[in-house]
């Protein structure tokens, strides 16, 4: 197929994207030539997409070299997080690191990567003084081999009584409990350990799987304490190593001469695995999970058009191919109990697609899981648009997945915020796969904030209708019934705090990330108090939807953080929440509060907060507004539609 490539990218960038959607579909492979052409014409955000092609396309190692070369030649994405790694390590990873970096480029993620010394993670954890600590890292990644940690067990095991290994095991597991401590005392980073694999090939095969005291029994014995270890630390993770290499299987993960020759036991094509692990840790850690996935229906929920075969014609049951449609929902419904929003985005006409979703017994997603639906003839863009409108998230929470390539590419064209999932039409086997496969849906902790958030959407429904039918707002918020706990973090609220902080945009006064270590810590200083806040109603609990970081300076009371979840904008539990801060800072003998807001893309919904409450301004930039509310004048009287009750269950009055 003869194309004008240069000459559609002049097209495209001159506002028409049809030719260029074409182009794209007909022509998957994005040259360099084209990037350069972007670039050189100061289209960045065109080549950033092309960059960000070209790897899901081909993600090797050898692209990897060429996203980075091409990324270094553009500026800095002003949306990225940047994000600082330090490896810990006994074997070469360095090879893994271009795969890294090119991959989260392309997730959103600016990563820096740092490597200790061959062998010396040790000596780097021990030295309060080593690079370790003076760089200052977001991340510690420890990636410790079997071989090294447990030669006894890995090498020798066959040398070895019961005794013996148990006392090796014990060991390896104070090691670890020695060296969390130390690095938890000196740095907020966030940790993740790499588990410890089993060997290839079991010392006495095949029966090490038929004995409780085994080898592999002794490194999964090991596994298993490494887990409770982490769940006593605040930010300290565990990444599944040992699941990791069997996926991809034990005899092609490792390359034993290069292990013997350059101490670097993984094959080449072990690399992008290697480093999708790593990346699905990092895109969690810095919040850019998605929190929304818009499926479609034809060809992607079931096989068949519903609109043409009928309902008894579409493929969906528990023989091949309907089966493989099935495991796609299953993987859909997985991402549902964690917590990630489900909508449907679908040409199609509503009662067709209705009685498939209500009626066919093949179906595993029902009505309920679904928080938003846009089934019609409208452009996928728009119920794209429309979807995180209702949800109150942003575009850039949305995940979507569809069989049709036009589709995915007029939405990567016109939404380049939207994570775009891709499938093969000829394969369904792959939909469920490239479900979880995908980063962007990683967690890094599980809050029952976030197994009960589908529930919540629904609840959701039932409230907006309830607005509608109303006849004031004031009407409808004390038809709510609202009753909001707020108290001081403590362990249980903790993760959900730390969540909050990372993930909270729109109504987010200073769009400050914290780990759950930095909030720890907050709560634990005598000059700070984390607040969250926990919002029910006749529809049910929303769950913690608030945090306020507040430094006690004495006279004033100052936020450091204030923000509340989309889900309970508009209800006016913001004023609940400061009135509660007023009447406790002026019980400690404060006399003003203050605030900064911090504009951002995003938070404009948080800009009017402070001023509408009776703050004042005292100072503007760019980058910061200044505000201040002096107590001894001025009140924040609380709703008298909500009840609140601090954690101890102590009525606040209201």
């Amino acid at each position: 197929m003869d194309v004008d490539r240069a000459g559609l990218i002049r097209r495209h960038r001159q506002g028409t994207y049809q030719d260029w959607v074409r182009l794209t579909v007909a022509d998957s492979t994005n040259t360099r030539a084209d990037i350069e052409d972007a670039i050189s014409s100061g289209d960045h955000a065109l080549a950033r997409r092309l960059v960000r092609r070209m790897w899901e396309q081909d993600p090797t190692a050898a692209t990897a070299t060429t996203v980075n070369a091409m990324l270094k030649k553009l500026p800095e994405d002003p949306s990225a997080s940047s994000m600082k790694i330090f490896f810990l390590r006994s074997f070469t990873i360095e090879p893994a690191l271009g795969p890294l970096e090119a991959a989260a480029a392309c997730h959103g993620i600016r990563a820096e990567s740092m490597v200790g010394e061959f062998n010396a993670h040790v000596q780097e954890i021990i030295d309060a003084d080593s690079r370790l600590y003076s760089s200052e890292p977001d991340v510690i990644v420890l990636a410790i081999q079997s071989r090294d940690l447990v030669p006894g067990i890995y090498l020798d095991f066959a040398d070895k009584t019961a005794e013996q290994i148990a006392e090796i095991v014990r060991d390896a597991v104070g090691s670890f409990r020695q060296w969390l401590d130390m690095v938890r005392t000196r740095t907020q980073a966030h940790v993740i350990i790499h588990n410890l694999e089993c060997p290839e090939f079991p010392v006495v095969s095949p029966m090490d799987g038929q004995d409780p005291h085994g080898q592999q029994a002794a490194i999964r014995d090991l596994n298993r304490s490494l887990v409770e270890i982490a769940s006593e630390y605040q930010g300290v993770h565990v990444l599944d190593y040992d699941s990791l290499v069997a996926r991809h299987g034990r005899s092609r993960w490792h390359d034993h001469r290069k292990w013997l020759t350059m101490r670097m036991p993984l094959a080449a094509d072990s690399l992008v695995p290697l480093a999708g692990e790593w990346l699905r840790f990092l895109v969690a850690i810095a919040g850019r999970s998605s929190k929304c996935l818009v499926c479609d229906l034809d060809n992607t929920m079931w096989g068949g058009i519903i609109g043409e075969d009928g309902i008894n014609g579409i493929d969906l049951g528990v023989e091949y191919p309907g089966a493989a449609y099935q495991q796609f929902q299953r993987a859909v419904l997985d991402l549902y109990q964690q917590g990630v929003i489900i909508a449907i985005c679908s040409k199609n006409n509503m009662d067709d697609a209705m009685e498939v979703i209500r009626d066919h017994d093949g179906m595993i997603l029902k009505e309920p899981h679904f928080a938003s639906m846009r089934i019609n003839w409208q452009d996928k863009v728009q119920n794209l648009r429309e979807i995180a409108e209702e949800l109150n998230i942003g575009i850039d929470s949305l995940a979507f997945i569809d069989d049709n390539p036009v589709e995915r590419e007029m939405v990567r064209e016109m939404l380049p915020e939207v994570t775009v999932i891709d499938v093969d039409p000829s394969d369904p086997i792959g939909h469920a796969r490239a479900v979880r496969e995908n980063p962007m849906f990683s967690r890094v902790s599980l809050s029952d904030d976030d197994r009960r958030r589908g529930q919540m959407y629904a609840e959701q429904r039932q409230r907006k209708d309830l607005q509608t039918s109303s006849s004031s707002m004031e009407d409808y918020y004390r038809s709510l019934e609202m009753v909001a706990d707020i108290g001081l973090v403590d362990d249980a609220r903790l993760a959900r705090v730390a969540q909050l902080t990372q993930k909270t945009n729109q109504l987010n006064m200073t769009t400050r990330r914290y780990s759950e270590q930095q909030i720890q810590d907050f709560a634990s200083a005598d000059d700070s108090h984390v607040y969250w806040i926990n919002v029910k109603d006749r529809f049910g609990d929303n769950g913690v939807v608030g945090v306020m970081i507040l430094l006690d300076r004495g006279d004033t009371w100052e936020f450091d953080t204030f923000l509340m979840s989309c889900r309970v904008i508009g209800r006016t539990v913001e004023t609940a929440m400061l009135a509660t801060v007023v009447e406790h800072a002026r019980a400690a003998g404060a006399t003003k509060l203050a605030g900064s807001f911090m504009p951002t893309k995003k938070n404009p919904p948080a800009q009017a907060i402070y001023e509408s409450h009776g703050f004042k301004k005292i100072s503007e930039s760019s980058e910061e507004v200044r505000w201040e509310l002096d107590m001894t004048t001025t009140s924040i009287d609380p709703p008298d539609w909500i009840t609140r009750n601090t954690s101890k269950g102590e009525f606040l009055h209201g």
